[in-house]
Order: C-alpha cells, then structure tokens, then sequence
C-alpha cells in the first residue's frame, strides 16, 4: 500500500497539473469546457477513490496471485514482450468488464458515477467508483494465469494501463487520423459518454479501439450529432457520495415494492435500466427523452459560494496529500480514522454545493469527529512537521468551516436564490 501511495503522489499533481492545462487553452480558444462545480464534485470524487483504495476497501473473490500460483500452465521469464502481451491481454479483460458495467443492472452502481457528469473535460476522468468493492471480475483474468504471467508483471502494468485513460477524456483534441483505426481516441470516448441514441453504450474500449469493432459495439463520432453527456437518469447532485449509491438505492427500492418473486430476483441482472411493470408505473423515475432539451443541472452559487468551495477542494487535496505522506508512520486504525474525516468532510461541502438540507448536520458530525481525532491523537497526525503551528490551524478550520455551511445555508440560501433566476444550461444541437 505503501507504494502505491507513493505512485499517487506523483500521479495527482500531474493530472491536475494537465486539468489546469486543459482550462487555460479552453480559455484561449474560446471553447469553455468546465463548470466550477462541476469540476470540484469530479475531483472530489477522484478523493474518495483514492481514499478507498487507500483503505484497501475491496474483496477479493480469488486473487490474481491465487489464479496465477494454481492455474499457470506455463511459466514465463520476464521481458519487455511480457509486459506488452500482459497489458492487451488486461485491456481486453477491461473491455468485457467494462461493457458488464453498462448493459446489467446491478453492475452499473459500479460505473454511473464516471458518467455522471454533464460536462466531458479531463476532470471528469477522476470520477470513479466507491461502491465497486466486490472483485466480480476475477474470471477475466484467468487467461492471463494459465499462460503463466506472473502477478508482479500484472502489478506494475494495471496501474498504468488505469493511468493511460486519462488523456482521452477532452473536447479539444479532434479525430487523430489513422491512429483512430488503432487506440481509443478522445473522438471515440466523447461518444462513450455521450446519451444520443446514435451513441449510447457503444466503445467500451480502454486502450485498443479494435475490441469494439470486432465485438460490434463500435460508433465513430458523427459531426451531425454532437454529443450530450451525463446519464439518462440524470444524479442531480454535486455529491459524489451520494452519486456512487444512487442506482443501487433504487434497485433495493424496486425490489421491495414489485410484488412478483421473480422480478424481485431477475430485476438485478436484467439490462441495465429495467424495472418491473408495476413499480414502474406505481413509481416513475424521471428519464430524459430527448437530450437536445436537456437541462444540466446546476444550482444558483454566488462567487463567494464558489470560493469558498474551491478553498475546501485545495484544503482536502492538501489534507489527503499529507495523508500519503504519512501513510507508512500510522496503523490502520488511524488512517481509518483520517479517511473516515476526508469522507465525512467531503460529503458535507458538497452538500452544501447542493445547498442540502444534510449540510449542516453532516458539517457538525466533521467538525464534532474533527477535534475527537485533534484530541485522541494529540495533534492532527504530524502536520506541525511540515507547517508550524499545523494543528492549531486545523482546529480553528474546522470551526471557521461550520460557521460558514452556517451562513450559506442559513442567511445567503434564502437572499441568493430569491434574486437569481435559475442558471439553466440547455443543450443545443449545433456542431462542437
């Protein structure tokens, strides 16, 4: 776990070194492609997979290593060819596991929250999953341990293939010629994400584009049909907490109340969307039909709002960053403690990006939750290595945080939205 986090300290300053990247020439070529909070619920999503990896928030059915020790047929020696055949054979698993995702329905709480969002730049890239915790996968892999590849191979080329998706998910790089016919390209994700009927649950592909085009799922970016993005059943929220169990809530949901067995049973593995005849029309869940009519979800934020939301994700980035620093000095019980807090914290000023009612509680169990760890550890774990005077800060944060969800909940909320106008962003059909 160690290393791992050491890789994550490298790898976070530069995606968001190329998110910055990414504003800055949307700016200069006059072709915005960010939404403030928008942004900050996609990079506040990237905390809470990192902070469940962290924790090692995941059962493992039967490990690669397991299949790898029993399974292996052969026995490889370790090359630069072995490394290559290692990573296509794990961008084909990824394929399969990825197409799993959308098309049944219990599998897709593993993936909405990476389409949640209604804006397609590189920040969305970090939305990833926290409810995906049981490895369903594990049979994908099984080609991989009868040929023999041995587990530290597999170790180091996952975490790059995983890596190696990031820069595809933009705007502003068009088609790329003949490499279109080989790799997956921002063209071909753009329609990945998109809702048009044209394009939706097509290119599963993570790296190699050919999987779709032989398992025909493939759908090239038309320029009539500019991508819409999001999710038909839109998450109207900027909590990425909330986001990750949103389908399954609903499953569970459904599941009580159908009144046949067997759709009780056969809801969970039916194509993703389904729902028995007699809760769908008792219960009806909103859905868009027409994408072009699209309202995006946005709630009226004053700059001060805004602000104050970015200084929370700086705050938390930098918090869950002295947290890697750390993670070798402490046990597991107090990492836990740590990333229980960012959790927390997280859920609460997103919520008050939502202007929720659950802010203000969830703000006072992270600032209650907050001076427990100040005391119980005696100090906020090492800060006052780094900077001075660390701890001290940290308590009058947390106060200085819950007086502020005070006033934005309770005293601009009302003012603010009365003299607003909603902020409504339709989606049009002119070409991107």
């Amino acid at each position: 776990m160690e290393t791992y986090a050491t890789v994550l300290m490298y790898a976070i300053p530069g995606f968001i070194l190329l998110i910055i990247a990414e504003y800055i020439a949307s700016r200069m070529m006059n072709y915005p492609v960010n939404r403030a909070m928008d942004t900050i619920s996609s990079l506040s999503s990237g905390m809470t997979n990192t902070l469940k990896d962290i924790l090692g928030l995941s059962v493992v059915i039967v490990s690669y290593s397991w299949m790898a020790d029993h399974l292996a047929i052969f026995h490889i020696q370790s090359t630069l060819w072995l490394y290559i055949f290692a990573f296509v054979l794990i961008d084909f698993a990824s394929y399969w596991s990825h197409r799993f995702n959308h098309t049944i329905n219990v599998f897709w709480n593993r993936h909405i929250v990476h389409h949640s969002s209604e804006e397609f730049n590189l920040s969305c890239a970090l939305r990833q999953s926290i409810s995906g915790i049981v490895g369903v996968y594990f049979f994908l892999y099984i080609p991989m341990a009868l040929v023999g590849i041995p587990t530290e191979v597999v170790a180091i080329t996952a975490p790059l293939h995983l890596f190696a998706q990031f820069w595809y998910h933009t705007r502003l790089i068009g088609k790329l010629g003949w490499l279109e016919n080989i790799i997956v390209t921002p063209s071909h994700h753009r329609v990945h994400h998109a809702i048009n009927p044209e394009y939706i649950d097509k290119n599963y592909a993570a790296i190699f584009i050919f999987w779709d085009k032989w398992f025909g799922t493939f759908q090239e970016e038309l320029e009539n049909v500019p991508p819409v993005y999001g999710v038909k059943r839109a998450v109207k929220t900027w909590n990425p907490i909330l986001i990750n169990y949103q389908h399954m809530w609903l499953l569970f949901k459904d599941a009580w109340r159908t009144r046949k067995l067997w759709d009780k049973i056969r809801l969970w593995f039916m194509p993703t969307g389904w729902r028995p005849d007699d809760v769908k029309k008792k219960y009806p869940v909103a859905s868009i039909d027409n994408v072009y009519q699209m309202e995006k979800y946005e709630v009226p934020s004053s700059m001060p709002m805004k602000a104050w939301s970015w200084f929370q994700l700086v705050i938390h980035n930098l918090l869950m960053f002295l947290l890697l620093v750390k993670l070798a000095d402490y046990g597991l019980f107090s990492i836990t403690l740590y990333a229980a807090f960012l959790m927390i914290s997280i859920f609460a000023y997103t919520s008050l990006m939502d202007r929720h009612i659950v802010a203000l509680p969830a703000e006072l169990m992270k600032a209650l939750f907050g001076y427990y760890i100040l005391f119980a550890m005696d100090g906020w774990f090492g800060i006052d290595e780094y900077i001075p005077g660390g701890t001290y800060l940290m308590a009058t944060y947390l106060a200085f945080s819950m007086l502020v969800s005070v006033y934005f909940m309770r005293f601009e909320k009302h003012d603010y939205l009365e003299k607003t106008k909603p902020m409504i962003q339709v989606a049009d059909r002119q070409a991107v």
